[in-house]
C-alpha cells in the first residue's frame, strides 16, 4: 500500500479520536444550568485532576520503565540486589498523602455545601414540588397550586424549586443531570432536593435507579421558564378536564410504559403526605396522625 493511503487512514483515525473525545463535551452532567450542577462540576473536575496527579506519572513511568529496562537494552544498570530507595519511598508516599488529605477536606466541605437537604438561600419564594415515582412514570404534584402533572415539571428561572420524594412503587431515583443531585425515592420515606435553574430550556429528567421492565422510559421534561410563562402552564392545569381522583389516581398507580405527559387539576394539597401515611400504617408504624382526607387510597401488595 502506498504511504499516501497509510497517512490518509492516520489522519482520519486522528479526527476521529478527537470527535469522540469533543463528544464527551455534550454529556449534560458536565454542561449545568444550575448553581448545584455547576458547583457538582466544579468537584468533580477538580477531583478528576487531583487524581490524575498520580495517575499520569505512574503511566507514564510504567511504560518509560519497560521500554529503559526491556531485554535488548545491554546498556540499562543490571542490579539485582537492590531493594530500597528512601528517596523513592519518600516521593511515592508524600504526594498520594497529600493529595488524599485535599481530596478529605473538599469532600467534607462539599458533603455541607451540597446537602440536598439544604435548602438554597434567596430571597424569591420557592416552587414546591412533590414527586411520587411509579411504574413507570412520574407523579408531580403542586400542592399550592392544586395541579398534578405526569412526566413533566414546569418552574421560572432563577427561583429555588423545593422537591419532597417518595415512591409508591419500587425504590427509585429521581435525577436532572444539568440541574445536579440525585437522591432516592422510598415508599412510606420522603426524601429532600433543592435545586435551582439559571438558564430557561427543557432539560431532561431521568431514573437513575434500575426499577423494573419500564426503567428505561421513565423520563420527564423539566422546563425552566418565564414566571408569566409559568404562571399560564398553571392555569392551563388547573383548568384540565382530568381531576385527580383516587380513580385516577390508582389507574396511575397501575404499571404502564411510556406514559404520554398529562395534566390533572384539583389534586389535595395533603395528597403526598397520604401516599407516605398508607405504607407507614401498612408497616404497623403509630405515626400519631390521621389519615389526610380525600387522599387518594392505593393498593399495597403483600
Amino acid at each position: 500500500m502506498s504511504k499516501s493511503f497509510f497517512a490518509n487512514a492516520g489522519r482520519t483515525l486522528c479526527v476521529g479520536a478527537v470527535m469522540l473525545l469533543l463528544a464527551g463535551c455534550n454529556m449534560d452532567i458536565l454542561n449545568p444550568k444550575g448553581d448545584i450542577g455547576a458547583q457538582e462540576k466544579t468537584l468533580l473536575l477538580t477531583a478528576t485532576g487531583l487524581m490524575l496527579l498520580v495517575v499520569v506519572p505512574v503511566i507514564f513511568l510504567t511504560l518509560w520503565f519497560a521500554w529503559k529496562y526491556r531485554a535488548s537494552n545491554t546498556k540499562a544498570k543490571y542490579d539485582p540486589q537492590w531493594s530500597h530507595s528512601t528517596a523513592i519511598e519518600v516521593v511515592v508516599w508524600t504526594i498520594p498523602c497529600i493529595i488524599v488529605g485535599i481530596l478529605a477536606v473538599l469532600t467534607w466541605k462539599s458533603s455541607h455545601e451540597l446537602d440536598p437537604y439544604r435548602p438554597l438561600q434567596s430571597e424569591v419564594k420557592p416552587v414546591e414540588i412533590d414527586v411520587v415515582s411509579l411504574d413507570w412514570k412520574w407523579l408531580f404534584i403542586y400542592p399550592e397550586y392544586k395541579i398534578a402533572t405526569v412526566n413533566e415539571i414546569k418552574f421560572p428561572v432563577d427561583v429555588p424549586v423545593n422537591f419532597r420524594i417518595t415512591s409508591a412503587s419500587v425504590m427509585n431515583s429521581f435525577f436532572i443531570p444539568q440541574l445536579g443531585s440525585q437522591i432516592y425515592s422510598m415508599a412510606g420515606m420522603e426524601t429532600k432536593l433543592h435545586l435551582i435553574a439559571r438558564e430557561a430550556g427543557t432539560y431532561a429528567g431521568i431514573s437513575a435507579n434500575y426499577s423494573g421492565a419500564g426503567f428505561s422510559g421513565m423520563r420527564f421534561k423539566a422546563i425552566a421558564t418565564s414566571q408569566e410563562d409559568f404562571e399560564a402552564w398553571v392555569r392551563n392545569a388547573q383548568a384540565s378536564p382530568n381531576k385527580m381522583t383516587p380513580e385516577a389516581y390508582q389507574a396511575l398507580v397501575s404499571p404502564s410504559e411510556h406514559e404520554p405527559v398529562a395534566y390533572y387539576s384539583g389534586a389535595e394539597p395533603n395528597m403526598f403526605d397520604g401516599i407516605i401515611y398508607q405504607y407507614m400504617a401498612s408497616a404497623g408504624m403509630d405515626t400519631g396522625m390521621c389519615t389526610p382526607a380525600n387522599t387518594p387510597k392505593i393498593a399495597l401488595s403483600e
